[in-house]
């Protein structure tokens, strides 16, 4: 949680730099589709420098890792043609060397679902093309597992996750990457080098962040200022802080009680 997708939110690069100047080891872990070379410098033109984190590991290589290299069954199953689900100029995204790009469902041997802008890409836009595919019983991958994407504001925007979950509910097989599944956060350790007791996973989103560091075995510290801001009734800079009974309440409700709780980036 360190940008909207168009700019650093207030504190972010401050409290990156201060991270990295007490000497501790970051690795981003993003339920972006992009790649991590991309997202590397969409960082760079924000402001974040390439030398404020040791690297990036995103859902969309995550998924693209799975469907190209590995050995289990659901993968090895998918055939060789997807149909990818992104925004218009980033059918790239879905690109693997074990498969090819199909353009319609009938032509199709699975979903690729990685990126969205809605309401040009939406359950609504796409809610027909997810009937088909479902009567063809083509099974998804999905390489953004996020239910929302969050504004500054406090608004939320649909993510693919929201389309992962309305085509398993028309009987799709779904296979999620990205945080909160296991498979992520097991590159993730694996490229740190690092034992789980000395990991501290950042974030904002409980069902996302704080359950996928909850499976992974390893600590949880809570941003406030995030997707979660309505549900608490908390505003960006408020120095009062959100209120705690408010939390308790949220962390009740998701079942999840992190180690530490963050205003807002500091």
């Amino acid at each position: 949680m360190l940008h909207d997708g168009q700019r650093p939110y207030p504190g972010a690069l401050k409290a990156l730099e201060r991270l990295r100047g007490s000497g501790a080891r970051i690795l981003l872990l993003s339920n972006t589709a992009k790649t991590e070379a991309s997202n590397v410098g969409m960082l760079t033109q924000m402001g974040f420098a390439a030398d404020l984190y040791d690297g990036i590991v995103t859902a969309g290589d995550d998924a693209r890792d799975a469907v190209a290299n590995d050995l289990e069954a659901f993968y090895r199953s998918l055939g060789p043609r997807c149909l990818p689900l992104t925004r218009p100029n980033e059918r790239a995204l879905a690109q693997c060397p074990s498969h090819a790009l199909a353009d319609t469902v009938e032509d199709a041997d699975w979903l690729f679902l990685l990126s969205m802008e809605p309401p040009r890409e939406s359950i609504a836009s796409w809610y027909g093309l997810l009937e088909r595919a479902a009567a063809r019983r083509l099974p998804m991958v999905c390489g953004n597992p996020d239910l929302h994407r969050a504004t500054q504001d406090g608004g939320l925007l649909e993510a693919p996750g929201q389309v992962a979950a309305c085509y398993a509910g028309l009987g799709g097989v779904v296979r999620l990457h990205g945080k909160p599944e296991p498979r992520v956060y097991r590159t993730a350790l694996a490229r740190l080098g690092v034992e789980r007791d000395q990991v501290v996973a950042v974030g904002d989103s409980l069902p996302h962040d704080g359950l996928g560091a909850v499976r992974a075995g390893i600590a949880y510290a809570w941003v406030a200022g995030g997707v979660h801001l309505k549900e608490i009734g908390y505003r960006w800079g408020d120095p009062a802080g959100p209120d705690p009974a408010r939390c308790e309440a949220l962390f009740e409700r998701y079942g999840i009680r992190p180690g530490h709780v963050l205003p807002v980036w500091r």
